[in-house]
């Protein structure tokens, strides 16, 4: 099938994946004086009592706002907010298939920082949670972390931390598979985007300690830092301060994370890595390097962003459940515990008399996904303080 010329004849004629139902009925009288006026006053009253009955009294606590200004739009780069919006409505479409989740896509039109972030500030009284997608970095660094200090209901850039979270649950589970222990790896990072960063944060809170990021200019060290964001990760990776390139930070590792471009490792550098090499290279649609040609070069577990090949490290297996979770215990923020808690539980579906080299994560369709990590998250939510319920 040519999925791009079929994808778009579909979206003709669906018009859009999503749209709104209500979830009461309005055939009578009665109906309309409670769903509306004047029955509808008594509600509107009561919040304005209790701030906390805007969860309860409406759909606000399971409704989720996935906002964009499409500056990244999946590999098109900065196609603008009404191109991306085809991604935005199937991002809702999977927060309701995987997580019973509503979620409506908003498209900024904006790339101003401040602008961005006022906006869903004043937006987000009518949602349980924001959804950030395909904000360029360092921008959305920035936009996350002013909404996380101003906005009470979580914020998440699922560009970021729902990838940094399948990886780390892949690495955890690859990491049984070859025998090795997550404190004694070396790491190898390619791409120091929004989610390369986030990755690299995130699987050293699950214990890796030894890590070099590399971006077109090579390894991040002090002298080729970057930005104030690989600056501060340049002081806590490459602790030898290390300079080269890609093939330099291969030598010798026992994972390679890639989220940059594709067909940039070769053979050649994937058998210059130890015995029992991880390769994850996640570009896509093309990855850094071919899953065959990296098993050929010695390779012992391989995992893309793909869906044609093995070990599929795809975000649907984490924010909708990971947002279920949140929404279920009224989380103030989705904070680190609730992502570690989350790799965690996904990896753990994943049963030891079935774990193989060809099977390190659950597939997308496996019915268990969501409700494993929601659960997980909202534990690790009420353990955190942040659970309003």
């Amino acid at each position: 099938m040519n999925y791009a010329e079929e994808s778009l004849r579909l979206h003709g004629e669906w018009k859009g994946k999503i749209e709104v139902v209500s979830r009461v009925p309005v055939k009578n009288k009665e109906d309309l004086s409670l769903a509306y006026t004047p029955g509808v006053a008594q509600p509107c009253l009561e919040i304005q009592k209790d701030y906390d009955k805007s969860f309860s009294l409406t759909r606000r606590s399971n409704l989720v706002a996935v906002i964009t200004d499409g500056t990244a739009v999946l590999g098109l780069g900065d196609i603008g907010p009404e191109a991306g919006m085809p991604v935005m409505e199937g991002k809702c479409a999977l927060f309701k298939a995987f997580g019973d989740v509503d979620a409506f896509p908003i498209c900024v039109r904006s790339k101003d920082v401040d602008e961005i972030v006022r906006t869903i500030y004043l937006i987000s009284g009518s949602f349980g949670g924001i959804n950030l997608e395909d904000i360029s970095a360092p921008r959305c660094f920035e936009i996350e972390r002013r909404l996380k200090e101003i906005c009470d209901i979580p914020i998440f850039h699922d560009d970021q931390h729902g990838t940094a979270i399948v990886v780390g649950a892949a690495l955890i589970n690859a990491l049984r598979v070859v025998k090795k222990e997550i404190g004694d790896v070396k790491v190898a990072i390619n791409g120091a985007g929004s989610a390369g960063i986030a990755i690299a944060k995130h699987i050293m809170d699950l214990g890796v300690k030894h890590m070099k990021i590399v971006d077109r200019r090579g390894i991040l060290s002090a002298q080729n830092a970057g930005n104030a964001v690989k600056a501060e990760m340049a002081q806590i990776t490459n602790p030898e301060n290390m300079e080269g390139s890609l093939a330099d930070a291969m030598k010798g590792a026992d994972v390679f994370i890639g989220v940059s471009a594709p067909h940039v490792v070769t053979g050649e550098m994937v058998a210059s890595m130890a015995p029992g090499a991880i390769v994850f290279p996640m570009a896509n649609p093309v990855p850094e390097i071919e899953p065959p040609e990296a098993l050929a070069a010695g390779a012992a577990v391989v995992g893309t962003g793909r869906s044609d090949y093995p070990n599929q490290i795809n975000n649907v297996l984490v924010f909708p459940g990971l947002f279920r979770g949140a929404l279920d215990v009224r989380a103030r923020d989705i904070n680190q515990p609730m992502k570690l808690a989350a790799s965690r539980a996904l990896a753990d579906l994943v049963e030891a008399k079935d774990l193989s080299d060809q099977y390190i994560l659950p597939a997308p369709f496996d019915p268990r996904v969501g409700p494993a990590v929601a659960s997980a998250v909202a534990q690790a939510a009420r353990e955190s303080g942040t659970a309003r319920i």
